[in-house]
């Protein structure tokens, strides 16, 4: 979704839960970088099959903006 789109349908509270776990800001001016406004990577992997092959899976522990 969109960055305004984020900010309007996300709170703090929501970003503290989706980013439990990861070192970042938890703060209303990176609610725009909230998990919850990406598509779903296993989804989108999922519906690439034929293009790719998944050799790793990462995890995000640290999240750096401005």
């Amino acid at each position: 979704m969109s960055r305004t789109a984020a900010q309007k349908a996300f709170t703090e509270a929501d970003l503290q839960k989706q980013t439990e776990g990861v070192v970042c800001r938890k703060d209303s001016g990176v609610i725009d970088e909230i998990p919850g406004a990406y598509k779903d990577i296993d989804e989108v992997m999922a519906n690439q099959s034929d293009l790719t092959e998944v050799l790793h899976t990462l995890k995000q522990i640290v999240c750096v903006k401005g």
